[in-house]
């Protein structure tokens, strides 16, 4: 939802790193004997907490300064903003297209980003899409479901947002496959934070219309945000196209049949 580690400069994000380690290893050591306990959600208690705090800090921080940023910042302009951080990112989907045995989609990819590079001027342009290059959504995450690794259970990252056990590692392979990682070492701070700070805005702006959704729809906000993320990530990992059954129940079918079968390599 909110995957800030995503943005963070160098030592902020290996700070967030460890300290998101040390929650899976404490939330991993909870073995809920309760017949009362939801399977998807064992930690809903601390799980509620952690939504509860990143949200009143979305609320007093992010939300307004992105409802700023959505009224007075032309659409165009906000468009190649977010081309522009799109691409310093997408060399992640380039990693597991390969990961996950797509070949022909990694090779793809790998020419949308040169294409954008360069002739989009770094990305602020989406030149590849008419050139039959389009934008895929791929991570680390659902390249362990593509090979067998269970949903696990459903975990939600303070200032990062909804997860699972299986999705949480793909948070360090995002932040270290993400070019802007790396600009601090070329560009010194004065150049990599305001550029930061202007991506964290821009990924929050695009979560306007879903938070709206949110808080004119849902009875309860957190079940909302969990059951929107659960269903997405099932939608992402079989590409769009998962059996009906998938939805029933993530945690029950991925004990049965793990999710190697699901993306065959392409």
């Amino acid at each position: 939802m909110y995957y800030l580690l995503s943005i963070m400069t160098r030592n902020a994000t290996i700070g967030l790193f460890l300290a998101s380690a040390l929650l899976f290893t404490g939330c991993a050591s909870m073995h809920p004997a309760d017949p009362g306990v939801d399977p998807v959600d064992p930690n809903e208690k601390t799980n509620r907490k952690f939504y509860d705090f990143t949200d009143k800090v979305d609320r007093a921080v992010l939300a307004p300064v992105a409802d700023v940023y959505v009224k007075y910042v032309p659409n165009r302009m906000q468009r190649s903003i977010g081309n522009f951080y799109d691409n310093l990112a997408y060399p992640n989907v380039i990693l597991n297209a390969f990961l996950q045995g797509k070949v022909r989609q990694g090779f793809e990819d790998s020419l949308r980003f040169v294409v954008n590079s360069t002739i989009g001027l770094g990305g602020l342009f989406d030149m590849a899409a008419p050139m039959g290059l389009p934008q895929h959504d791929e991570d680390f995450g659902q390249t362990l479901g593509v090979w067998g690794v269970n949903t696990g259970s459903y975990l939600f990252v303070p200032l990062i947002g909804p997860s699972t056990y299986r999705d949480a590692p793909g948070i360090p392979v995002s932040v270290f496959s993400n070019l802007l990682f790396y600009a601090g070492s070329v560009a010194g701070s004065a150049v990599v934070a305001p550029v930061t700070v202007l991506s964290i805005i821009d990924r929050r702006a695009r979560l306007s219309g879903p938070m709206r959704i949110r808080d004119q729809a849902a009875l309860d906000p957190y079940l909302f945000v969990r059951e929107g993320y659960l269903q997405q990530r099932k939608h992402l990992i079989y590409d769009g196209d998962p059996p009906p059954e998938s939805y029933d129940d993530p945690v029950e079918a991925d004990s049965v049949q793990g999710e190697r079968t699901v993306k065959p390599p392409s």
